[in-house]
């Protein structure tokens, strides 16, 4: 009987640690090394003339394919304004700036499902889009391509990311720009000292890619210290 109730117990605590690092890998882990950024912009929509991507946001002056499956007369481009608003029949204004396409129908279909519809299925098929925009990746909690409005300099831009996400090492920030040659650029920045204003607060131009590092050592002593409490748990060892 103490077997089992060990036994649960440490399943219990493999259960929790194994929940623990996944915030923290699923935005850290994609991306570590300059191959991996090259692979993963490459296929990102940083070039206008391809697909935009599931995680691209709207941004105003985008042009969007509005459409309510059913009901053929609501159909119709509409464009984002400057305040980042839709105009939309029978709702009037919607904010959608700095949402993603499937955020935005689900937003705009609960607009419709309050007073006029019951259960719309809602589509926005972005036609035209900014062709300024940065790649965020790595440790931060919202990992995507986000529209530029204006100037933009690299704090504003790891806020428009959510700020970092756990095990982020802050002294370690790759900016990945193309050269004049072709050739891809790299820059690396320490926040602490761009805080401390011991560094300029560097500017972000369109299509850079801002990798956000993991910091390997403290993951793997948290990985280290929970690999020990199993083991001390386990009752089968």
């Amino acid at each position: 009987m103490k077997s089992k109730q060990w036994a649960l117990w440490g399943l219990g605590i493999m259960a929790a640690v194994a929940a623990l690092p996944l915030h923290a890998q699923t935005a850290t882990n994609a991306v570590a090394t300059p191959a991996s950024v090259d692979a993963r912009s490459a296929a990102s929509p940083l070039n206008p003339l391809n697909a935009v991507g599931a995680d691209y946001r709207i941004a105003p002056n985008d042009l969007m394919e509005f459409n309510v499956f059913g009901v053929p007369d609501m159909k119709r481009d509409v464009r984002v304004n400057a305040s980042g608003e839709v105009s939309l029949p029978l709702i009037g204004q919607v904010p959608v700036a700095g949402l993603t396409s499937q955020a935005a129908e689900q937003l705009i279909a609960t607009r419709y499902e309050e007073k006029y519809l019951m259960d719309p299925q809602v589509s926005l098929f972005i036609k035209e889009f900014t062709t300024k925009r940065v790649a965020i990746e790595g440790a931060v909690l919202r990992p995507g391509i986000y529209p530029m409005a204006g100037e933009l300099t690299l704090l504003r831009a790891l806020a428009l990311a959510g700020g970092f996400a756990p095990y982020a090492d802050i002294t370690q920030i790759v900016v990945y720009r193309g050269g004049t040659s072709g050739a891809r650029e790299q820059f690396t920045y320490d926040l602490d000292k761009v805080r401390a204003g011991q560094e300029k607060d560097p500017d972000i131009r369109s299509d850079d890619v801002i990798v956000v590092q993991r910091n390997a050592r403290r993951a793997a002593l948290r990985d280290s210290l929970f690999s020990d409490i199993l083991s001390t748990l386990n009752p089968f060892k």
